[in-house]
C-alpha cells in the first residue's frame, strides 16, 4: 500500500545542510498499527510529515498503491493528504471558531461531499468517538480527552487510507491517553496507523510493529515487510474549496472580534458614505434641475432657420495636433473661420409639407416667421398712421390646423377680454408686471405714460391693407399709397382688433421666457398671403429682373441676386417659405419623437441638402448637466482619496488576519486544501469586510440625508434634495467590496504561502 524508497531529506541553513532522513526504506500494510520510536531529533516527525504530504522529500520516492509521487505537484499533494491520510496531532489542531461538528466537516467539503451527506456522516462520526451530545459545542468548551476525540473523528470521516497520529497522547493525561490509544487501536483494525511517540510502553502495548529511528537512519524494525501486497494504480480526487465554504470560515473567524471587525468596516466605509453623499446631493439637485427644466423647457422651441450652426463642422475643425501657446517658432497656422461653421438650410414647400405632416399630438404649437409686411395702420391721436409691422406684431404659436395652440392654453391666463377663433384677433401679451415693452408702446404714441389702462389697448383697431389697395402702378415703377386716411376706412381693408390681454401664468417659467407685443393668429397670415400672391404688384415682380418698387437691378446669374428677388416677393406677400420656424413640443417625450421625425428628413441626404435644427431645451439641459457632473466627479476625487487609504488599511488588517489565523492555514492545509483556497478564505473575509463597509457607508449615507435635507429645505425651500439612486448605491457596494479585495489580495496570497508544517507549529 505505501511504501518509502530511498527517502532523503535535510535543511539547509546558512553554513551547512543538516541531513534528517538518510535512504529510507520502508514498506506499510494495508491495516497494521505501526509506532515510530525514537529521541529528539532523530527524524521521526519529519518522516511523519513526509508521509503525510505535509512535507517534501529531497530524493527517493513515497510510492501510494503503486503510484510514484516524484512528479506530484501541489494540487495532487493536496489531494494525497485530502483522500488518503487522515492527522491526529498532539495539540489537537481544531479551529477555535467552528464547532466541532463543522470542524469535522471540514475536510469532506474539500472532496465536494454534499451538504447532508457531509453532516450524516460527521455525526455518525463524532458519535463513533462518543462526543455525539456535544456536536454543537466550540472546541475551547471541551476536555483535552474530548478534543482529541474529535481529532480523531475528523481524521476518520473522509475514510483515509492512512492515519498519521503525532504524539496523540502527549497533552492527555494516563486515563484519557489509554481511552485514545484503545480508541486508535481499534481504528487499526482496517486502516493503517502510523504513530509517533516518545512513549515505548504505548509502543509494546498497542502497536503491531515498532520502528526505531536514530539520526535519520532507521535502526530496528519489528515486522517489516518485504513485498509490496498491492500494486494497483492510484487514484486522486482533486480537492476544491467553494467561495460558500470560504465565507462560511470567514465569517466564523469575524465573529470571534466582532469590535474590530465592525471597526474597521466603518473606518473603511467613511470613503464609500462621502461619495454616496455627493451623489445623493447631485441625484437630488439634478432632479431639481430637471423638474426645473421640463417645467421651463418642456414646451421650449425646437428652431429650424436658414443659418444654422454646423456642430458636427465644429468639431472637424478642432486642430489636430494641439498648438503650443505662446510658441518661439516662425510658423503661421491658420485659424478657421467661425462662418465655415454655418449651415444653410435649404428650406423648400416640399420641406415645408414635411412639417405640415407631422404628428399633431406631438406638438403643443407651431409658429411661422416670414419676411412679408403687411402694410399696416392705425389711428394715433385720431391721425392714421403706417407701421412697420415686423417691429410690432409676432406669429402666436398655433396647432397645425390653425387653432389655439396647447402652448398658449397650458402656460397663459386671459387677463381681459376673450379669444375665438377670429382670425382678425390680436392678443396684446404681457409680461408677470403686466409689462409691455416701451418699444412697441412708443409706435402707438405712448412715449410719456407711466401706466395705460386696459380699456385703451383692449378693443383697438389696426387695418391690414393688401397690395392691390396699397401699391399703384406708375408706369414705371409701384409706388405705395400716401393716401392712409382713405385706406383706413375702406371697405376692402382687413380690420384687426386686440380682443384679449394674455400673461404668463403663475409658475409657469416658460411663459417668464416670453417676450410682450401683439401677436397675431397664422390664420391671418395665410389669408393675407393668398390674397397679396395674386396682387398686380407680386405678378409684375416675379417676371421683372429688378425691384419694381426701387427699380433696383438683380444680377439674377448669381445666388445672391436671385436670392435678393426672393426676398423682395416674401416681403410683398408672395407665397414663400417661411424663414424661422419654432415647433413647440407637448412635452419631453413628445421632444424626442420630433427629433426622430426631423433627422428621418435628413437621412441619406448630402450634407448640403440636409435641414439642420436648434433644440433649444437640448442646450440648455446637456450644458446644465455638464457642470453638475463635473462638480460631482471634483468631489467624488477628494473622496476617493480615502478609499485608498481604505484600501492600504485593509490590507494591514487582512495581514494581521493571516498571523492570527495561521495555525488555521496550517490545519486547512493537513486536511487537503489547496494554496488558492488558502488564498479564497482571506480573499472571502476581504469579501464580508467590504460587504459590511459598502452597506455600513450606504446606510449612514442616507440616515445624514435626513439632516442635510432640512438644512437645504431651511436654507432654500427646496424638500428632500439629497436622494441616493438605488443603483449608485448598489455600485458603491461594488466598488467597497472589490477595493477592500484588492486591499487583501498580497496578504491572502502570502497566506498561501505558508508552509503547512512551519504553520501548525505556531501556538
Amino acid at each position: 500500500m505505501l511504501r518509502l524508497k530511498n527517502i532523503n531529506k535535510g535543511y539547509k541553513t546558512q553554513s551547512f545542510t543538516q541531513n534528517v532522513l538518510k535512504d529510507i526504506n520502508l514498506n506499510f500494510r494495508n491495516n497494521e498499527f505501526v509506532s515510530i520510536l525514537g529521541p529528539s531529533g532523530s527524524g521521526k516527525t519529519t518522516l511523519l510529515n513526509i508521509i503525510g504530504g505535509l512535507d517534501r522529500y529531497d530524493s527517493g520516492d513515497l510510492i501510494i498503491n503503486g503510484k510514484s509521487t516524484k512528479n506530484f505537484k501541489n494540487k495532487d499533494w493536496d489531494a494525497y493528504r485530502n483522500n488518503s491520510i487522515g492527522f491526529i496531532f498532539q495539540s489537537y489542531n481544531l479551529i477555535s471558531h467552528m464547532t466541532i461538528l463543522s470542524n469535522v466537516e471540514l475536510c469532506m467539503t474539500l472532496s465536494g461531499v454534499s451538504q447532508r451527506e457531509r453532516r450524516k456522516r460527521a455525526t455518525e462520526a463524532l458519535e463513533k468517538v462518543g462526543l455525539k451530545d456535544h456536536i454543537h459545542k466550540k472546541p475551547n468548551q471541551l476536555s483535552g480527552g474530548q478534543m482529541q476525540r474529535v481529532a480523531i473523528a475528523r481524521a476518520l470521516v473522509n475514510n483515509p487510507d492512512i492515519i498519521l497520529a503525532d504524539e496523540p497522547t502527549g497533552a492527555l493525561d494516563s486515563k484519557t491517553s489509554v481511552q485514545i490509544m484503545e480508541l486508535i487501536k481499534e481504528i487499526a483494525k482496517d486502516k493503517l496507523v502510523i504513530m509517533v511517540t516518545h512513549n515505548p510502553e504505548l509502543a509494546e502495548k498497542y502497536s503491531t510493529r515498532i520502528i526505531k529511528i536514530k539520526d535519520g537512519i532507521i535502526i530496528e524494525d519489528t515486522n517489516p515487510l518485504n513485498e509490496e501486497d498491492i500494486k494497483e494504480e492510484y487514484k486522486l480526487n482533486k480537492t476544491s474549496m467553494n467561495f460558500f465554504t470560504a465565507l462560511k470560515l470567514s465569517f466564523n473567524n469575524i465573529l470571534t472580534k466582532k469590535g474590530r471587525t465592525l471597526l474597521t468596516a466603518f473606518a473603511s466605509s467613511i470613503g464609500i458614505m462621502g461619495i454616496a453623499l455627493i451623489l445623493s446631493l447631485s441625484n437630488g439637485f439634478k432632479i431639481q434641475i430637471d423638474k426645473f427644466e421640463k417645467d421651463t423647457l418642456s414646451q421650449a422651441p425646437i428652431i429650424i432657420s436658414e443659418q444654422s450652426m454646423n456642430m458636427d463642422s465644429i468639431n472637424a475643425n478642432t486642430d489636430k495636433e494641439e498648438l503650443e501657446e505662446y510658441t518661439n517658432k516662425k510658423e503661421i497656422y491658420p485659424l478657421k473661420s467661425m462662418s465655415s461653421n454655418i449651415h444653410v438650410n435649404k428650406l423648400t414647400k416640399e420641406y415645408m409639407e414635411y412639417i405640415n405632416n407631422i404628428d399633431k399630438d406631438l406638438i403643443g404649437g407651431i409658429s411661422y416667421q416670414r419676411i412679408i409686411n403687411l402694410n399696416l395702420l392705425t389711428k394715433i391721436n385720431e391721425k392714421v398712421k403706417y407701421l412697420n409691422s415686423a417691429e410690432l406684431l409676432f406669429p402666436l404659436p398655433t396647432n397645425l390646423d390653425g387653432s389655439i395652440s396647447t402652448v398658449i392654453e397650458d402656460n397663459f391666463e386671459i387677463i381681459d377680454g376673450k379669444i375665438t377663433d377670429n382670425m382678425q384677433e390680436l392678443l396684446l401679451l404681457v409680461d408677470t408686471k403686466n409689462r409691455v415693452s416701451e418699444d412697441v408702446l412708443k409706435l402707438l404714441g405712448y412715449e410719456k405714460e407711466d401706466k395705460i389702462n386696459f380699456d385703451e389697448l383692449l378693443g383697438k383697431e389696426f387695418k391690414v391693407i393688401l397690395n392691390d389697395d396699397f401699391y399703384t402702378n406708375s408706369g414705371l415703377n409701384y409706388v405705395p399709397s400716401s393716401d392712409y386716411e382713405k385706406l383706413y376706412n375702406s371697405e376692402s381693408a382687413i380690420t384687426l382688433k386686440v380682443s384679449a390681454i394674455i400673461r404668463g401664468k403663475e409658475g409657469s417659467d416658460f411663459a417668464k421666457l416670453s417676450g410682450s407685443g401683439f401677436v397675431y393668429k397664422e390664420s391671418l397670415m395665410n389669408y393675407v398671403i393668398d390674397k397679396n400672391d395674386n396682387s398686380n404688384i407680386v405678378k409684375d415682380q416675379i417676371n421683372k429682373d429688378y425691384n419694381v418698387i426701387t427699380m433696383e437691378k438683380f444680377d439674377l446669374s448669381t445666388d445672391e441676386g436671385k436670392k435678393a428677388k426672393e426676398q423682395v416677393l416674401s416681403y410683398l406677400g408672395s407665397d414663400t417659405v417661411p424663414v424661422y420656424i419654432q415647433i413647440y413640443p407637448k412635452d419631453f417625450d413628445s421632444k424626442d419623437e420630433l427629433i426622430k421625425y426631423l433627422d428621418k428628413y435628413n437621412k441619406g441626404k448630402i450634407e448640403e441638402d440636409k435641414i439642420l435644427y436648434i433644440d433649444q431645451a437640448e442646450l440648455i439641459t446637456s450644458m446644465s448637466g455638464s457642470i453638475m457632473d463635473a462638480i460631482t466627479i471634483v468631489l467624488i476625487a477628494f473622496s476617493g482619496i480615502s478609499l485608498i487609504v481604505s484600501t492600504i488599511m485593509i490590507g494591514i488588517i487582512i495581514y494581521i488576519s493571516v498571523l492570527e489565523r495561521t495555525k488555521e492555514i496550517g490545519i486547512l492545509r493537513a486536511i487537503g486544501a489547496r494554496k488558492k483556497d488558502i488564498t479564497r478564505v482571506f480573499n472571502a473575509e476581504t469579501f464580508i469586510i467590504g460587504l459590511s463597509s459598502g452597506l455600513i457607508g450606504i446606510i449612514c449615507a442616507n440616515l445624514l440625508t435626513i439632516p442635510i435635507n432640512n438644512v437645504i429645505e431651511n436654507l432654500s425651500d427646496l424638500p428632500n434634495v439629497a436622494q441616493l439612486n438605488i443603483l449608485h448605491a448598489i455600485i458603491l457596494i461594488i466598488i467597497s467590496v472589490v477595493l477592500t479585495t484588492i486591499g487583501g489580495l498580497i496578504p491572502a496570497k502570502m497566506a498561501s504561502k505558508k508552509d503547512p508544517v512551519e504553520s501548525l507549529r505556531v501556538e
